[in-house]
């Protein structure tokens, strides 16, 4: 697990830009704490920070192979885990290839070695990899199946830039960041974005299960996997017993580390599901029982309010299924004023907008884990493939013409000036990004009504939110030095599923009828049986207060780069609502990406223009 950057400009002696290749190399430190490296090719440079997981001592980077007669170079930098590595380790040997380490990111070169960029295709993990290929003379840049692992880029005239994250390519001075007043939309509602967009100008991303190529030719995009429609013809018991399988190999999988690991247990199904396999297993890096953690905050008792995502409150359940498992729990309460402290870390980590008293929350619990282990499974996921959101079950969201997961909530930009929305026209903007995803849905032919409908709308949540949901996981954890591992991703367990008919997703009247069928020997009933609730918000008032304030603040005041984008009647009016909503706390809540919008804005230097 790493950081890494590069450098490819066909037009430049490399080994004059060492400097900067270096301050590139930097911005990666949280993500990587171990260890550090650069290599140079006379037009090319890469370079990498390590957090050592699995093999500490000999897998350093970038790893470089001389090849053919002449020994050209072929180099490599590698982010992420390869969890079938000791496979395809031991299928190279016998196809000749000798190692020197035990590290997966030396398979990961002598496979590319072996079957060039096909070999992303027999990778199972979560990873993004940069190769120069000096026989070639390309860059080839690969991610994994679900964008697990972050890898950015921006284009140049005769190359292009890549790092882990956005600030390494701010280290670089050829890249100038701009925002347009169209991105607004997917600044205040991140999930709107396609894959590969970002809200900065000439900034992208590799998109989940592609393979970005640059030669003197340019650069050429192309997909490696992709999801497939094909007839089920598993009956109920045999695809329950699929189901555990499957996940019962994804987290034994999972478990493979050099250091100490642990899980996220909130007491929902999900978390206590992977907890109790881990347990099976017998792996945990360490000694002692298994490690879990839950999160909670102080004065929840008081305070917490139930809402449709969030019916109960995780500490008595994640207590309940830790003692039913006998982990060595910890459960982090954090006193509601700390929180806030985690937002600015989190704003350096993932050089964008943050999501407010989440992403602190979340950032402040990573912390206190990464005191314990250096690996946590997580439960991401998992809602999105088995249908465990409340708007999967609700006739109106279901069948509304939008993201399912937006229903008829309002909408951030409706806070926007009049004659912003008249030339951005945020809805526009969804409606176009709803009807793109759907035309890209892997239909089966012949399937109609509610099984049609649903591979629609599990499709919508499979990318936007996704996407998002796991770039949070991978950047908060980074930027501690610990690495989240989400077993639901495997992409053996998402094929399968995503052809399981939706009958069969609800086969006991409930969301998420597979894994809890699947899992039924694993859990408590109390558990087994408990409504889905997410991530837990906090419900304190004088930070909603706070919340209000800041909005308020923010569209009364004249040198924010929001300035004259903004409706400020309307900004107050929501600030001085209470309503909720399906997916909000409060107006509070609702009303966070509009305050973090403008201290992203203003923490990295940027104006929006029209």
């Amino acid at each position: 697990m790493c950081g890494v950057i590069g450098w490819l400009d066909f037009t430049r002696d490399m080994c004059r830009e060492r400097d900067v290749v270096d301050a590139m190399v930097d911005t990666m430190r949280d993500r990587g704490p171990d260890g550090t490296g650069t290599w140079f090719g006379p037009h090319v440079a890469i370079g990498q920070r390590r957090l050592a997981v699995i093999d500490i001592e000999g897998g350093g980077q970038p790893m470089v192979a001389a090849v053919g007669p002449h020994e050209l170079p072929v180099a490599l930098v590698h982010t992420g885990e390869v969890y079938n590595f000791r496979e395809l380790r031991r299928e190279l040997v016998g196809r000749g290839h000798r190692f020197d380490t035990a590290c997966d990111t030396e398979v990961v070169l002598r496979a590319y070695l072996e079957w060039g960029v096909g070999c992303v295709e027999r990778l199972d993990g979560m990873f993004a990899f940069a190769v120069w290929d000096g026989v070639r003379e390309e860059l080839v840049l690969a991610r994994d199946r679900f964008g697990v692992k972050p890898l950015y880029y921006h284009p140049l005239p005769a190359g292009v830039l890549f790092a882990s994250e956005p600030k390494g390519l701010l280290a670089n001075p050829l890249f100038r960041p701009e925002v347009s007043e169209h991105a607004l939309p997917i600044l205040f509602n991140a999930r709107l974005a396609l894959p590969g967009e970002t809200p900065l100008s000439d900034l992208y991303e590799v998109k989940p299960g592609h393979v970005v190529r640059v030669d003197r030719a340019g650069r050429h995009e192309y997909p490696y996997w992709r999801l497939v429609s094909w007839e089920h013809t598993d009956d109920l018991a045999r695809t329950v017993g699929t189901v555990r399988r499957l996940l019962t190999e994804a987290v034994d999988r999972q478990l493979v580390a050099d250091v100490p690991l642990g899980t996220m247990l909130s007491g929902g199904l999900d978390s206590t599901v992977l907890t109790a396999l881990a347990v099976r297993s017998g792996r945990r890096g360490g000694d002692g029982p298994m490690r879990s953690f839950t999160v909670g905050f102080a004065g929840d008792e008081r305070d917490f309010r139930p809402t449709a995502l969030r019916p109960d409150r995780d500490g008595p359940y994640a207590l309940l299924a830790a003692r039913h498992l006998g982990t060595a729990h910890r459960d982090v309460t954090l006193d509601p004023r700390d929180v806030p402290s985690g937002v600015g870390p989190v704003l350096r980590a993932r050089d964008l907008p943050t999501l407010g008293q989440f992403d602190g929350s979340n950032y402040l619990l990573a912390k206190a884990m990464r005191e314990d282990v250096t690996v946590v499974l997580s439960g991401q996921a998992a809602d999105e493939v088995f249908g465990g959101y409340p708007w999967f079950h609700r006739e109106e969201t279901v069948w509304g013409d939008t993201f399912p997961w937006l229903g008829n909530a309002p909408r951030l930009t409706d806070c926007l000036a009049p004659d912003v929305r008249r030339r951005i026209r945020p809805d526009e903007t969804e409606r176009d990004r709803y009807q793109t995803l759907r035309a890209r849905v892997p239909r089966l032919p012949g399937e109609t009504g509610l099984d049609a409908r649903m591979r629609e709308v599990l499709y919508f949540s499979l990318t936007g939110p996704l996407a998002y949901l796991l770039d949070a996981v991978d950047r908060i954890g980074m930027s501690v030095g610990l690495e989240m591992r989400v077993p639901f991703c495997d992409h053996r367990l998402v094929e399968y599923l995503w052809n399981v008919p939706w009958s069969m997703k609800v086969a006991d009247g409930r969301e998420k009828s597979l894994l809890r069928m699947a899992a039924e020997d694993l859990v408590p009933p109390e558990i087994r049986w408990r409504a889905k609730s997410g991530y837990p918000a906090m419900h304190d008032p004088a930070h909603d207060a706070e919340v209000r304030r800041a909005a308020r603040a923010v569209a009364d005041d004249d040198t924010s780069p929001l300035a004259g984008l903004l409706d400020a009647d309307r900004v107050r009016a929501v600030a001085e609502g209470t309503d909720d909503t399906m997916t909000h706390v409060s107006g509070a809540h609702f009303l966070v990406p509009l305050v973090e919008v403008d201290r992203w804005l203003r923490a990295y230097g940027l104006g929006v223009r029209s």
